[in-house]
């Protein structure tokens, strides 16, 4: 199947490994012109590479909005406009509510809500000249169903989902598609490190850990990256033409809510 995307331009955050390299990797061999976007120089460079082509990458903490407004306008520039634009972030530390003070709190906005406000609202005027504009929302199953010992993850991805269905309804007209894609327990640093920080907390083997977690979900395993990559590439592409305002998880059938 052509998803259409060939030479259309895309701005991804956090894409020097995890979820966003993933989304870069989908849409490249999909066609796609890409930025790729994060903190880390050396680890960015080395992205870039293996991704090959054309793709472009600018070293930046999207967890500044002025930053990531900042990244996403350089971004248009570099690409000589803006189709797709890929809004995503690390999560914020774990822990339960009494461990999280004001300052944690106010991060947690600042890096995954008003940053994507940030990052939407320079990427307007280019999306709005394209004629096949699309914005998706990295977020987190947490959405749906709270997961335990993430406080500060599901309460501002909650936010950043109202976010995206209010964009859906007002930019809908425009022609400007926005969806959010929910990854539950895909094979990433972040999992890792969660599941490390549950064996410390909770006393058992790393391993009992991570083989309880893949038990835990319908298919039996955790999700790949590229499971997730290519979910977007999708929501990216001409052939999800009729698709706005979906939350849609990928995670094996964890989620239990509908």
């Amino acid at each position: 199947m052509d998803l259409g995307l060939t030479g259309r331009r895309a701005f991804i955050g956090g894409a020097s490994r995890g979820l966003g390299y993933a989304c870069a990797e989908s849409l490249v061999r999909e066609g796609a012109r890409v930025l790729i976007a994060a903190r880390e120089p050396v680890a960015l460079e080395a992205a870039r590479a293996r991704l090959g082509g054309d793709t472009l990458a600018l070293a930046v903490d999207l967890g500044r909005s002025e930053a990531g407004a900042t990244a996403v306008t350089q971004a248009a520039q570099l690409l000589g406009g803006l189709d797709v634009l890929v809004v995503n972030a690390g999560g914020p530390p774990s822990g339960g509510f009494a461990s999280q003070d004001d300052t944690a709190w106010r991060a947690a906005a600042e890096l995954l809500l008003f940053s994507a406000v940030a990052q939407v609202r320079a990427a307007l005027p280019s999306l709005r000249a394209s004629d096949q504009a699309r914005i998706v929302f990295i977020a987190s199953t947490s959405i749906k169903q709270p997961i335990d010992d993430l406080i500060l993850s599901n309460s501002v991805r909650a936010a950043l989902a109202g976010l995206a269905k209010s964009l859906a309804n007002e930019l809908g007209p425009a022609g400007i598609l926005v969806n959010v894609v929910c990854p539950g327990a895909i094979d990433t640093e972040r999992i890792r490190r969660l599941d490390q920080a549950r064996a410390e907390r909770t006393g058992q083997a790393l391993a009992k850990v991570a083989e309880a977690r893949g038990a835990s979900i319908p298919l039996g395993r955790i999700g790949r990256p590229a499971e997730l990559g290519d979910t977007v590439a999708f929501l990216a592409s001409a052939r999800a033409s009729y698709i706005t305002g979906t939350i849609l998880q990928v995670d094996g059938g964890a989620t239990r809510s509908s």
